[in-house]
């Protein structure tokens, strides 16, 4: 199996109003984000390639466009916007368009990580 990763940042706030007024998350805040795209492949095209990285462009335009400098409660139309969920929707968002997609990984901090691989 090949495998290979692209990263992708942007800066986005949140705020997680479900959980208990005293829990830090609960409070409007803001991360950078890192979202780490992988595609894997059995076999390699006919460039050598799992897919060429240029191809990755519309995640890119897609994330500066719809995410970076957002507010992420009202991009995305609820209140649960966690690590976990964003590597979900990048998930299916890459899927739809690039089939080698095998999983998303999503970091807000320098050291942690969530990450969708069904």
């Amino acid at each position: 199996m090949f495998r290979i990763t692209k990263e992708f940042h942007f800066s986005a706030s949140h705020q997680l109003t479900h959980l208990p007024a005293d829990h830090q998350c609960a409070r409007l805040h803001g991360h950078n984000y890192i979202v780490e795209v992988e595609l894997s492949a059995d076999e390699l095209d006919e460039n050598g390639f799992v897919r060429d990285y240029h191809e990755l462009a519309p995640l890119k335009r897609y994330i500066d466009e719809r995410f970076d400098h957002r507010h992420l409660n009202d991009v995305l139309g609820h209140d649960r916007v966690t690590s976990e969920w964003l590597a979900k929707h990048f998930f299916d968002w890459c899927k739809q368009r690039l089939p080698e997609t095998s999983a998303v990984r999503v970091s807000e901090t320098p050291k942690t990580w969530a990450e969708y691989r069904p």
